[in-house]
């Protein structure tokens, strides 16, 4: 069985946010999805509000027992996102992609949201090969977690 053919998705727990947290500390990751890290406190905040939050749908990336990642939906700005971290050393090997089908499988409405650096050529092509589609590109401003970039934002309706 390949890695794809092993993700499978999980509810996040607490037990599950020290490796989340040290998973966003990777310098090669943070470049990728042009993002910063959080520190210790912004993070645990950051969790206990998604965990606490029924509006959320937030899933552990498990290939076979160990957690690679997290995908989630989320209400934003009106409107219901998605987005996902896999931990590097598990890019490249369909891991994404299969989380994200089986999250669409879960979470039905439409239409969902999702914002990637153009940079990201990968995160672009998990989220085109899913169905989602660019409808703009625009320029973002830095803020606290991410660095100024040119974003894409993509539609699945």
């Amino acid at each position: 069985m390949t890695d794809a053919e092993s993700v499978r998705l999980r509810p996040v727990g607490p037990g599950d946010l020290p490796r989340l947290f040290d998973m966003q500390l990777d310098p090669e990751s943070n470049r990728t999805a042009v993002t910063n890290p959080r520190t210790r406190e912004v993070f645990d905040a950051h969790w206990t509000k998604i965990l606490d939050d029924p509006a959320n749908t937030t899933r552990a990336v498990l290939v076979g027992e160990t957690l690679v990642g997290t995908i989630s939906c989320f209400p934003m700005d009106g409107e219901d996102h998605v987005g996902y971290w896999i931990d590097r050393a598990y890019w490249g090997k369909g891991i994404a992609s299969r989380a994200r089908h089986l999250l669409l499988c879960e979470v039905t409405k439409r239409p969902l949201v999702a914002t990637v650096a153009t940079s990201n050529g990968a995160s672009l092509r998990v989220l085109q090969k899913c169905g989602f589609v660019v409808e703009e590109v625009r320029h973002s401003p830095a803020t606290d977690l991410y660095p100024e970039c040119e974003e894409a934002v993509l539609v699945l309706r």
